[in-house]
Order: structure tokens, then C-alpha cells, then sequence
């Protein structure tokens, strides 16, 4: 057993260690002395002074440094190498490493590498062949190596964004260790454990008791994220952690496709729990516009959630022909189908009493309209309808006896007509079961729960290519779900009732799956062949991720996946983004119901070695270093003796120069430099709008409202018209007797006096400086109002991307310390603040109107509307608040309306008197809105 962790490959080089002492009298050595021969004429120099003087001898220090020059050039010829793997003899099998090269390693891959080098470079010592296994990798069979070789192939082994498949290596370790039955395995492990290992770890635990095993692994601490959810109020996503001892909290960050940030969550994980959820709460134009969720501080490819389009939150609008029943909703056509798309998709319904719910709902920008046993459609909403689809909508439509007794042509196939009797149209002999879904159906992978039941339905008239349109069939053929695409949009149609009249599929998850299905095929572009002709559409990758999280583009054993695909990343199929924009398709590295486990590796019955350290080193490079160092300061020693290196001399000597040349470069610094026009476009154009006068301000008893100049003429004069018309509004109505409206500039302009500042947003413009914004948050926490608008309601389509407004605000507000928004409640203060409202419409109806969030309900499920009498500093909205509220001179509207509400011009008015109210009085009507349950508590 050796005393030190040394070794050496090359041992017999030490024995010239012996010809040292021989060396030392070689260096010893001094030429004879010369002979001494008097010359007169030199007597006249005898007595001055040398200059330069040699030493008779070599000194002994000077020897003992080239003595240890020596000895440091033949230690590294020996090979040295410390801490040599094993102290016992070595091997003679050969060596079979295996090497985790998914996302588990990600965290330290470089160290793993260097720990598999040096396990490669002690079997070289040994003389052993090499195999290498890349567990990430396909399986293939496994080869030995020389060393050298083995060493190149180690360094070119990628980490890969995926999980490795240990169990798929295993029937090719079976065959290798067959073939070599003495090999020593060597497992660079992760410690991850996402599939299943049984198998694998069962075989190397006999190796274990074999002695041909050793494991190197670091602790498990790696945090991955999986199932990324866009729930109705906020995107959720599952933050999963192997081992109790991981990190208990962080922080999961939402990026665009461009990486910039759009939204921070944090996560807790509670006591000893393996998985929490992250909730980002956001509008639903910004959930929509993430496509990447990722652990901030995590460099792995787990740690990285995708978002393709079916995880946008469509805009769904629901219309009944009957009669709704709101004491009884169980008995609502719509309740079972708002409920069901409620998890991934706004839900829009018409008002009561409106005289065109389909219009109304469609100037909403919807991605699919449900109409729920609608009878007779007349041609102007027919119109409407086919338009819509033809844009690229789903219409989706449920049977009854409504749709039965009529007929249009918004079906995807023809309706039996006439009489229902026993056997026919709308009854069945006895409840039928659901067929298995064709390939070619959208639903096609959605399992089937043995418990649903038909009992009626509309049946189809026979046709050629029923079965091309057939989506779903009962165990006798007769279709139960059906479409067709038109245009870019599709019709669908369920031949049962919305509710549990027909059927029980409402009650049923199927119901839910179906629906998530069909929504999801809004916005997918044009049809594909169908039928005899069909193919499985594919979808090839345009960036993937690496190991590490970040994009790349595909590498080339990347290849296609069907749009259905569903499955865990591999190496074929990496964890990235497939298809085009407008229907891309997310491929994560892991699936929603997977979890993260530690390997127990101390059950294998062998010491785990660490990886953050080699565990032999070789030192030959240090040797030669430090013998190179001792050769230049023997070189230096052998010139000082020699009194070539007289650096006072030489100082002087170079002093001089060095004044002049001291004097050429400082000299240019003492003259005074020429006068140089400014360039123009080096400066940005003044704001030339005077400063606000200050005698304005001087008595602070005028109460005025503000908008932001954005620098477009057309925008500022309509900010300022609007708020000129709500000043008459609110001059008319209420107490207050409001100043003329102010136009402020947010970079030079003092803000804290004005109550209410409108903000309406202009693409292309520059963004506020930091200072701005800065001034901008001081006003909000202040007790300021900002109501940023930007207008663009009937230009944004819910899934189809962020308007450029939207982009601009988002932008804007990235820095900003906001609170958390939420689409405003119905019980929030601000509809009864002064008028009592179920909307805050302007010029357009169908935007939504974003506050701060409320608490949460209590007990007795109301939710207070604040804490406090402070206001929500931000209010968001669409709608181009300021068209609607302008007036000219004479007091007539200036913009006309695109909703259909005769009132909806004074419905805005309202709402701005109610944003005033809101901002200049607090929240004192939430005390009034809770005044039965203070008389209650008080025993009046």
C-alpha cells in the first residue's frame, strides 16, 4: 500500500533520479586556471576597478536549482498521477462506462466529463480497452476501444434535453458483459429517475457484489417543470423536485417567442412535497402570447415548459334556443357546456334580452361559437355565421328538437327530417355505446369511458362521404359527432343535446377531452385530405432546445411527429417547437403525469464517488510548468552574476527618452481643442408644448383630469375632446365641477396633480425612459389613477397573437411595480361606485376591463372589494374609452359606435363617471355594498 496518493505510469524513468550526484560534480566542474604572465605596460591598470566580475565558482544554491530542474523533468517523463484510482492491483478486464447524458446532468456536466476523462486515462495506464454508452443515446451495440479513441468519442458525447432510457441499453449490456465477462462497469450517474430503472439497476447490483462496480453521482437537486396549463384566471404549470432536500422555492418566469419576459411567479414547495404549481396571473392577451415557462436559475432542459397553440385561451361564445332557467341550471342547455370549456377557454354569452345574441357575441371576436339546439337562423345571421367561419372560426352547434324541426345549410351533413317515431330521427331502441375513434378523427387517442350511453340523436341522411365527415360513431355506425371544414374554419356538430336529455355524455370527462379537441382546431388553416386519401399530418421542428434549456436550431436525428403526438422528448423527437406559428405544437421533455424520483444508490451496495473533482490527476503538465519557471530563474540568476542586469544603469540611461516621449503624448492634451458645431440629429427634438403653468396649481381647489401628449396629433386632439365630454358628464350629474382637461407630458411634467391620468397607447412610439416610468409608479402608489387604453378591440383576435398596442403597453409595463390585474368582477366597487354597471364599454364592447386583483371570497362567498379605501392604481382596457366620451363644441358625439346597443354611448359615459367617482372617493361604497352583514354583526 502506498503512503502517498501517487503513482506513476512510467516508473523504470525514475531510476535516472540515480545520475543526479552525477549531474552535481559535472556542474562543479572549472577549467583549468590559465597561466599568469607578466606585461608591464599593464601595471598601469592593476589598480582599477573591475566592472564586471566573475564568480571562480559555481554557487551551490544556483547548482541546487538546476539539480531540482533535473529531478522535475524526469518526474514527468515517470507519468505521475495523483490520487490514483485504485490502490490495489489493477484490472485486466476491460472497462464499460456509462455516462447519464440527459437534462439531469445539466447542472454539472462539465465536472462529469472531466470525472469519465480521467476514469478513461487510468485505464489507459492499465492498458485496457474502452466502451463507451452515452445512456441518452439510441441503443446500439456496444464496442471497446483504445483509450485514445474512447477519450475522443467521451469528449464529442452531447447532453442531450431528454431523458435517458436505461432500460433500452439493457439487452446490449447483457450481450457486452457476456462477451466480456470481467469488464469493470463505471456508471457516471445523474441520480434522476423519470422512467423505469428496476430492470437496469437490478443488473448492476450484481455486478456490485461482483466487485466490478463503481458509481460516481452528485446530490439530487434538480427542479424540472411539467403539465403547463392556461387555466381561466391564470397559467399554471407543475414545478417538480426528486428529493425533499432540493431547493423548497423559486421563481418560474414567462417568455414570448422573442424571450423577452412577460411575467414572474413564485413556487413553495410545502414541507416534504415533491411537486407544487407556479400560477402566473396575467391577461389573457399576455397568457397568449407566452410561449416558455422556465425555472429562473435552472440551466436544463426540465426546467423549461413549451407553449404551442393549443395552449392559448380561445374566446368562446355560447348561444341557447332555449329558455334558461337560472334557479335550475342543471337543467340549461349551456350549463354543461360553459362549465366544460371553462378550464381552457373564455366563455362569452349574450345578455338577457338581447335581440341579436349571435351578432353580439361575433362582434366579440370569437374563435368558435356554440350554438346549443338553435332552430331557424335567419339569413342575416346566417350570413354573419359563414363569414365567420370562413375567417377561420369554429362553429359548433348541439342537437334538440330546434335543429331537428329546421333546416340550413350550418350543418356539416344533411339531417333526416320529418316525424321521430320509434326507430327513427330522435329516438333509439335502447342506449348505444361510443364506436373507438378512426385515425382520421380529431379525437382519435382520447380514451373512451365504457359508461357512456345514447339514447336519442339526430341521424344523418346517407351520403358518399358520411364516413369522411364522421368524427365520432355509435358501435352501429350512426354518426354522433361530424365536421367539415369551409374555408379556414370548420362546422361541428354534436347529434345529442348540449345537456343530459339525449345522453350522459355531458356528465362524462369525454365530454370535456371533446370539446378541448374542438376548440383547439380554431385557427389551424386550410383542411387536409380526409378519407381514402388521408395521411397523418406531420409537423416538422424549427427550434429545439439543447441540454442546457436553450434554443437551438434542430440537430439532424431530429424528425418530424404527427400533429396528434403527445409523448415524452427523445432523441429523435427533442424537446422543442414543431410546425409554423399559426399551429405550432409543443414537445416537452416531460409529460404532464410524470414525477421526478432520486435512484437509491446506496441499495446498489457500493461507495457513490463524488463528481466535482477528477479522481486521479495527472500532474505531468504542473511538473513541466514549475520546471520551466526554475529554467527562466536560473537564466535570470546566471545573467545577475554575469552583472548583466544593472537596472539602475539602464534606468538612467533610458530616462531621457522616456521624458520625451512623455512630453509628445501628453502635449496634444494641454492645447485647447477647436469648436465643433453640434450635429443636429446628435440631440432629440425639444418637446415644443409650453411647460403646464403653475398658476393652474396654485390653489389646488380645481380638480382636473389628465392625458398623456403621446406626439400623435390625431390621438392627443381625441384624449382631449373625450375628456372634455366627460367633464360636462361629470359637471352635470355629479358634485364635482372639474377644471378643463390637461394634456401632460410623463417625461418632464409633474403628475401628482391630477387624480385620473388617460393613457391611450400608440404603437411605433419610443418607449418612456426609466425615470419616466420610475415617476410613473411614484404616481400610482400615490394614490393616482392610470387608465391605459390601448383602442384595439376589434383588431385583437383571442389566439391569434399580441396587437401591436398590446405589445407596446406590454413592453411599458415589464419594469413596472403593478399589481396583479383580473378581469374586473361583477361585484367589484367600480360598477356601483355612482351608477350600477355590467360593463365598462366605449367606443367598442368587446374588450375587457383589467383592475386589481380582489381577495379572496369568504365564507360566506363574497369578496370584500378592498382593503382599505385605496383605488386600483391601473385600469386596462380595449375599448377607446375617449372615442366614445368626445364631443365637439356644440355637445354632439364626434365618433359613432360599432356596438349594437342603442345605449351604449351613455353605458360609457357612465363608466367614466364611475372611474372618477372610483379615483376621487375611494372605496367607501364597498362599506355600502356589505351594510346587511354590518347590521347583521352589529344585532340591528
Amino acid at each position: 500500500m502506498n503512503a502517498l496518493p501517487l503513482a506513476f505510469s512510467a516508473p523504470l524513468a525514475l531510476a535516472a533520479l540515480a545520475l543526479l550526484p552525477a549531474l552535481w560534480l559535472i556542474l562543479r566542474v572549472t577549467p583549468p586556471r590559465p597561466r599568469r604572465i607578466d606585461f608591464p605596460p599593464l601595471k598601469i591598470m592593476a589598480d582599477l576597478v573591475a566592472k564586471r566580475e566573475m564568480p571562480a565558482h559555481t554557487p551551490w544554491w544556483l547548482l541546487a536549482l538546476r539539480m531540482l530542474v533535473a529531478a522535475l523533468a524526469i518526474l514527468a517523463v515517470a507519468g505521475p498521477v495523483w490520487n490514483p484510482p485504485r490502490e490495489a492491483g489493477p484490472l485486466q478486464g476491460p472497462m464499460l462506462l456509462l455516462i447519464d447524458n440527459g437534462f439531469g446532468a445539466a447542472t454539472d456536466w462539465p465536472e462529469r466529463l472531466l470525472v469519465a476523462e480521467s476514469r478513461v486515462a487510468a485505464a489507459a495506464r492499465e492498458g485496457r480497452p474502452v466502451a463507451l454508452v452515452g445512456l441518452a443515446e439510441n441503443p446500439a451495440e456496444i464496442a471497446l476501444f483504445e483509450p485514445r479513441a474512447a477519450l475522443d468519442r467521451l469528449r464529442a458525447l452531447a447532453l442531450q434535453p431528454h431523458a435517458p432510457d436505461r432500460g433500452a441499453h439493457l439487452p446490449r449490456i447483457e450481450n457486452f458483459l457476456r462477451s466480456a465477462p470481467e469488464a469493470e462497469i463505471v456508471w457516471v450517474a445523474d441520480g434522476l429517475s423519470v422512467s423505469d430503472d428496476a430492470a437496469f439497476l437490478a443488473r448492476l447490483r450484481q455486478e456490485a457484489g461482483a466487485g466490478r462496480l463503481s458509481i460516481h453521482a452528485a446530490p439530487v437537486a434538480q427542479l424540472a417543470l411539467a403539465a403547463p396549463e392556461n387555466l381561466a384566471g391564470a397559467l399554471a404549470v407543475k414545478v417538480l423536485r426528486p428529493t425533499a432536500s432540493a431547493a423548497a422555492s423559486g421563481l418560474v418566469r414567462a417568455l414570448d417567442l422573442k424571450g423577452l419576459p412577460l411575467g414572474d411567479a413564485p413556487f413553495v414547495f410545502e414541507g416534504s412535497a415533491l411537486q407544487t404549481t407556479a400560477r402566473l396571473t396575467l391577461p389573457i392577451e399576455v397568457r397568449n402570447a407566452v410561449s416558455r415557462l422556465e425555472i429562473v436559475g435552472e440551466r436544463s432542459a426540465g426546467a423549461v415548459a413549451l407553449l404551442d397553440d393549443r395552449s392559448k385561451r380561445r374566446r368562446v361564445g355560447i348561444v341557447s334556443g332555449a329558455t334558461t332557467d337560472t334557479a335550475q341550471p342543471l337543467l340549461s342547455p349551456t350549463y354543461y357546456v360553459s362549465r366544460a370549456l371553462s378550464p381552457f377557454a373564455e366563455i362569452r354569452e349574450p345578455r338577457p334580452g338581447s335581440t341579436d345574441p349571435v351578432g353580439e357575441l361575433l362582434e366579440q371576436n370569437l374563435s368558435v361559437l356554440v350554438l346549443a339546439d338553435i332552430g331557424a337562423l335567419d339569413p342575416e345571421t346566417a350570413g354573419k355565421i359563414n363569414d365567420f367561419i370562413q375567417r377561420g372560426g369554429v362553429l359548433l352547434r348541439f342537437a334538440g328538437a330546434r335543429l331537428a324541426a329546421a333546416s340550413d345549410e350550418l350543418t356539416p351533413v344533411r339531417l333526416r327530417r320529418g316525424g321521430r317515431t320509434l326507430g327513427g330521427g330522435l329516438s333509439w331502441e335502447t342506449p348505444r355505446k361510443l364506436a373507438a375513434f378512426t385515425r382520421e378523427s380529431p379525437f382519435f387517442g382520447v380514451p373512451i369511458s365504457d359508461d357512456v350511453r345514447v339514447s336519442r340523436q339526430i341521424l344523418a341522411e346517407p351520403e358518399a362521404d358520411l364516413s369522411r365527415k364522421t368524427w365520432a360513431a355509435l358501435e352501429d355506425g350512426t354518426p354522433v359527432v361530424t365536421g367539415e371544414r369551409r374555408g379556414d374554419g370548420m362546422i361541428a356538430m354534436m347529434h345529442v343535446t348540449a345537456d343530459t336529455t339525449w345522453s350522459n355524455l355531458p356528465l362524462s370527462g369525454l365530454f370535456v377531452e371533446m370539446l378541448r379537441k374542438i376548440v383547439g382546431l380554431a385557427g389551424t388553416g386550410p383542411a387536409e385530405p380526409q378519407g381514402e386519401d388521408a395521411r397523418v399530418e406531420t409537423l416538422s421542428p424549427t427550434r429545439v432546445l439543447d441540454g442546457t434549456g436553450s434554443f437551438r436550431s434542430p440537430p439532424a436525428t431530429a424528425q418530424p411527429v404527427a400533429r396528434s403526438f403527445t409523448g415524452r422528448a427523445t432523441l429523435a423527437h427533442p424537446p422543442g417547437i414543431y410546425g409554423p406559428a399559426d399551429g405550432s405544437l409543443a414537445v416537452n421533455t416531460l409529460n404532464p403525469t410524470d414525477t421526478l424520483h432520486a435512484i437509491d444508490l446506496a441499495a446498489l451496495g457500493v461507495a457513490v464517488l463524488p463528481v466535482d473533482k477528477p479522481v486521479a490527476l495527472d500532474i505531468r503538465p504542473q511538473l513541466l510548468v514549475l520546471a520551466l519557471l526554475l529554467l527562466v530563474a536560473d537564466t535570470l540568476a546566471t545573467l545577475w552574476l554575469g552583472g548583466r542586469l544593472n537596472f539602475a544603469r539602464r534606468a538612467r540611461r533610458a530616462a531621457p527618452a522616456a521624458i520625451l516621449l512623455a512630453l509628445a503624448l501628453g502635449g496634444g492634451t494641454l492645447l485647447p481643442e477647436p469648436a465643433q458645431a453640434q450635429t443636429p440629429a446628435s440631440t432629440p427634438a425639444p418637446d415644443q408644448r409650453p411647460p403646464i403653468p403653475r398658476e393652474l396649481f396654485a390653489a389646488g381647489a380645481v380638480t382636473r383630469l389628465a392625458y398623456v401628449v403621446t406626439g400623435d396629433r390625431a390621438v392627443d386632439e381625441m384624449s382631449k375632446a373625450g375628456l372634455a365630454g366627460l367633464n360636462v358628464v361629470l359637471g352635470a350629474r355629479t358634485a364635482l365641477e372639474p377644471g378643463e382637461a390637461v394634456g401632460v407630458n410623463a417625461d418632464r411634467d409633474e403628475l401628482a396633480f391630477f387624480p385620473v391620468l388617460y393613457w391611450p397607447i400608440v404603437s411605433g412610439r419610443p418607449i418612456p425612459s426609466s425615470e419616466t416610468l420610475r415617476k410613473l409608479e411614484a404616481y400610482m402608489k400615490g394614490g393616482g389613477l392610470v387608465i391605459f387604453d390601448t383602442r384595439d378591440a376589434m383588431s385583437a383576435r383571442p389566439g391569434g397573437g399580441t396587437t401591436p398596442e398590446g405589445d407596446q403597453l406590454r413592453r411599458m409595463l415589464q419594469t413596472l411595480d403593478i399589481p396583479e390585474l383580473e378581469p374586473i368582477p361583477r361585484d367589484h366597487v367600480l360598477t356601483k361606485t355612482f351608477y350600477i354597471l355590467d360593463g365598462f364599454v366605449g367606443r367598442y364592447d368587446s374588450g375587457t376591463t383589467w383592475v386589481e386583483i380582489l381577495p379572496p371570497a369568504g365564507a360566506d362567498g363574497r369578496r370584500p372589494a378592498r382593503a382599505g379605501d385605496n383605488v386600483s392604481p391601473i385600469v386596462i382596457t380595449s375599448n377607446d374609452l375617449a372615442s366614445a366620451w368626445a364631443v365637439n363644441r356644440r355637445g354632439e358625439p364626434l365618433v359613432p359606435l360599432s356596438g349594437s346597443d342603442p345605449r351604449q354611448r351613455e353605458m360609457a359615459l357612465r363608466a367614466g363617471v364611475n372611474l372618477v367617482m372610483y379615483a376621487l372617493t375611494g372605496n367607501y361604497k364597498a362599506d355600502q355594498v356589505h351594510v346587511p352583514a354590518l347590521l347583521e354583526r352589529l344585532g340591528q
